[in-house]
């Protein structure tokens, strides 16, 4: 049903197996073994962590450890180097891993009236300049502290979980959003506080845990099986957009899988 013109209203988006059939961080491992932010086994490791993420799911101790130890690894980068790599490969290596079937339904939330938002655990860095290649004008991801113009390896906001609902929540008070009249659309269990917090919940490729939920409650379960550059259906942005990178898009590839199946104790930086 399309938005009332008089009552703004949002259909927010996962990123990694949700817009992407990847994780966005994998995408980015051969520039970065490249230019030599990363070593060759560094992206065997996080490949192989990728496999067994898609095949079984991220045990949440595991998946912990391996955010540790990317926040560990990115600490230090430089920024400018890695805004530079990014924006020269962004095209070739994230367009053609676009979900046909999400840049439609992007296309159709747009066309009925509603704002379109990113919300994704991977980095804000990677997820915006990903969401502009869109035509997706909002988006939020994981922030990673810089000083110096270097990371730090400290996280400021990692954007999963019951923290992705809290980042809708805000965005809605922002712009006026109700949240019963807005879509949400996601792969991982993890997002199940994103799905609850909107009236018109949307799974795609939905983990088993997931899938289950859906089937229970009767939510809408989507498959997307077409990743085609969007490139001839979707005016894509400058390649030149400086772009960075957050702590779960480093080119290790995990992309913090692009979930987490652990809660943080520690309460998130402002939104």
């Amino acid at each position: 049903m399309p938005a009332r013109d008089d009552a703004p209203t949002a259909a927010f988006f996962d990123l990694d197996k949700t817009i992407i059939a990847s994780s966005s961080a994998l995408a980015f491992s051969r520039p970065f073994l490249q230019q030599g932010l990363i070593n060759r086994r560094a992206a065997l490791k996080s490949a192989y962590a990728q496999l067994l993420f898609a095949l079984s799911g991220a045990d949440a101790d595991r998946t912990e450890r391996l955010r540790a130890e990317i926040s560990r690894m990115c600490a230090g980068w430089d920024v400018s180097q890695v805004k530079a790599i990014v924006g020269e490969t962004l095209h070739d290596v994230v367009a053609p891993l676009v979900y046909a079937e999400a840049a439609e339904a992007i296309e159709r939330h747009k066309a009925e009236g509603r704002d379109v938002i990113v919300l994704s655990a991977t980095g804000e860095e990677v997820v915006r300049p990903i969401a502009e290649m869109l035509g997706i004008g909002h988006s939020m991801g994981s922030r990673m502290e810089i000083v110096d113009g270097r990371y730090s390896g400290k996280v400021d906001f990692y954007c999963y979980g019951e923290y992705k609902a809290i980042a809708a929540r805000d965005i809605a008070a922002e712009r006026g959003y109700d949240l019963a009249d807005c879509h949400a659309y996601t792969d991982s269990s993890t997002d199940l506080p994103l799905l609850e917090v909107v009236g018109h919940p949307h799974v795609v490729n939905p983990d088993r845990a997931l899938r289950r939920i859906a089937l229970e409650r009767g939510w809408p379960v989507h498959t997307y099986a077409k990743p085609v550059s969007p490139r001839a259906r979707i005016p894509s942005a400058s390649t030149a957009v400086a772009v960075g990178l957050g702590v779960s898009a480093v080119a290790a590839g995990a992309t913090l899988f692009g979930l987490s199946r652990r809660r943080r104790k520690d309460p998130p930086a402002t939104v």
